[in-house]
């Protein structure tokens, strides 16, 4: 490149923040309020709600912080999951969980511009022309924040965030001063069974506490790295407060828990609690800051989202143009204008459908994001962290298993529970995700050409030596996968799956229950087949290298 200024991460200005700058971001990042949990609550029940609200942030979100917080302190590196997994387990699997991390952001981030829409219509009428041109503004505003940095992203984060747990706090104190109703009955919905209402409430709160990992991904922008460890310890129990409280307070005052949803003519949210008990004036006052807290959200993936493929370019495996940074400001530019005019095209995509290809790869991730933390033990000593006081997963070996096993197999049951389609899209993306590193691996190089003794290249194949034998693995896994869908599903939706997708659908692979969980037989068989025999030929000629330990990198 002909510019003097310098480039990629190297190129990044470094700012000030304070952990509760990071605190409030990772609460945007995860929550930015309790909107969404309306659903859950018709599906499962009140009382299995609850116990949802109160096991998950014990066996889903804290496994996840403490090990987000761990990979954090061992390596503050811009890119975050991505690095760590590239560290860990080789560029292969750094590879996809950098894609799976920055696609499942990209879209997730396109569904709250459909979102602050949807409770926009609340307020006026749109035409298709005019909601267009809501979404054009509020994608053109955040955009522009995030090219000025991030300390101008954390700002507005900070406010929103304080805006958003001031009104939780007073639906929570109103809810509770007027508390006229048992909210923990029924406890499950009769109608639906303790399976389908489990599964269905499952996969929300999946969804409601994911994130954690995403302020990591701009380490390299905060002075001092570790405060970022810190701020995700104390953003975890804020968030699960935020969820239980206000539900709480809500069900305990307004009741009526078959009608609670995000939207509909009948729904009935937190808003009803100050409509009800405080006047129209309050409930309006509180679809503002739904509105607002949905452009948290959006303003801190488009800065965390925006860094995956960023990195991955700096490491010769995308395309170059997106290492770019502004002269001025230091940011990546080109990668948060790219990101903005892909975040155009999405945001014209239904809500389903962008849930649809997100969900499984976030699941992808967290798994792979285990596996990593436990290899990286290997790499980078939990003696040595500790002399340098980084921040290590407590309760020794069984804290290690009780933060690594239990992502791997809540992920599992949320992809079986989720829907057969979902379980599809799934691997749909995992096609996409083997193909891109393969063609960007071809193309860019890869880190052959930063460290060619750490990560040798095998002429034949011109991919990293190794990556054979992981592709057979990544192959082997997906086709183990599609199998055990083929049972499972069949034993949880057997009974009313053709029935339901075929009325959901109509036409197509969706439609037809029975093609679909045949697909995942056969296909599974065939990737199965397929994988072991990669395996094998990979062990002869293309073995598989993993790092092995090293001294612990300086911030």
């Amino acid at each position: 490149m002909s510019d003097t200024h310098v480039h990629g991460v190297a190129g990044l200005k470094k700012h000030d923040l304070k952990t509760r700058d990071v605190v409030f971001m990772i609460y945007c990042l995860v929550a930015a309020g309790a909107f969404g949990i309306e659903e859950m609550i018709p599906i499962s029940g009140p009382g299995l709600t609850f116990l949802i609200l109160i096991l998950f942030p014990i066996f889903w979100a804290l496994p996840i912080s403490e090990m987000v917080a761990e990979l954090g302190s061992v390596l503050p590196s811009e890119g975050g999951a991505y690095v760590w997994t590239r560290d860990a387990l080789g560029e292969f699997w750094g590879w996809q969980v950098g894609f799976w991390g920055t696609i499942s952001t990209w879209l997730q981030q396109a569904m709250y511009v459909v979102l602050v829409v949807g409770y926009l219509e609340k307020f006026v009428a749109l035409s298709p022309a005019q909601a267009y041109a809501v979404k054009m503004l509020m994608i053109i505003v955040f955009t522009v924040v995030n090219l000025l940095g991030i300390r101008e992203v954390s700002g507005v984060s900070t406010f929103i965030s304080i805006a958003v747990i001031i009104a939780f706090a007073i639906v929570t104190l109103v809810g509770f001063c007027h508390w006229s109703t048992n909210p923990f009955v029924p406890f499950i919905n009769s109608e639906e069974g303790i399976i389908p209402s489990l599964g269905g409430s499952v996969c929300i709160a999946i969804w409601m506490y994911c994130g954690y990992e995403c302020m990591s991904n701009m380490a390299d922008e905060v002075h001092n790295p570790q405060i970022i460890p810190k701020g995700l310890i104390l953003a975890m129990p804020l968030i699960a407060l935020s969820y239980f409280l206000p539900t709480l307070a809500g069900l305990a005052s307004v009741g009526d828990w078959q009608s609670w949803a995000t939207d509909g003519e009948n729904a009935v949210g937190y808003m009803d609690v100050l409509i009800r008990y405080v006047g129209p004036g309050a409930g309006l006052a509180f679809l503002v800051i739904a509105i607002l807290s949905n452009c948290s959200i959006f303003n801190a993936y488009i800065a965390s989202g925006s860094r995956g493929f960023f990195v991955m370019a700096d490491d010769h495996l995308f395309p170059r143009f997106m290492v770019r940074v502004s002269k001025r400001r230091k940011v990546p530019a080109v990668s948060i204008i790219v990101m903005a005019c892909c975040t155009i095209l999405l945001c014209n995509w239904e809500f389903t459908t962008l849930v649809m290809a997100t969900t499984p790869l976030m699941l992808y991730l967290y798994m792979t994001l285990a596996v990593a933390t436990r290899r990286l033990r290997r790499v980078y000593p939990v003696e040595d962290r500790k002399k340098k006081g980084l921040y290590v997963i407590r309760g020794g070996n069984a804290g290690l298993n009780f933060a690594t096993v239990l992502p791997i197999a809540v992920s599992l049951i949320a992809l079986f529970v989720n829907g057969t389609e979902y379980f599809i899209s799934g691997f749909l993306m995992l096609a996409i995700s083997l193909a891109g590193y393969i063609i960007c691996k071809r193309i860019y190089g890869g880190l052959v050409r930063i460290d060619p003794d750490r990560y040798p290249l095998n002429p034949a194949t011109k991919l990293a030596k190794g990556d054979l034998s992981h592709i057979g693995i990544y192959v082997l896994l997906a086709g183990v996968l599609a199998l055990a869908g083929s049972i499972l599903l069949m034993m949880y939706e057997g009974e009313w799956g053709a029935e339901y997708y075929m009325e959901l659908y109509e036409t197509g692979l969706f439609s037809d229950f029975g093609a679909m969980i045949a697909l995942c037989r056969y296909g599974g068989i065939a990737m199965a087949a397929a994988g072991l025999a990669i395996i094998a030929y990979g062990r002869k000629h293309d073995p598989v290298i993993l790092p092995e330990k090293r001294s612990i990198p300086d911030d």
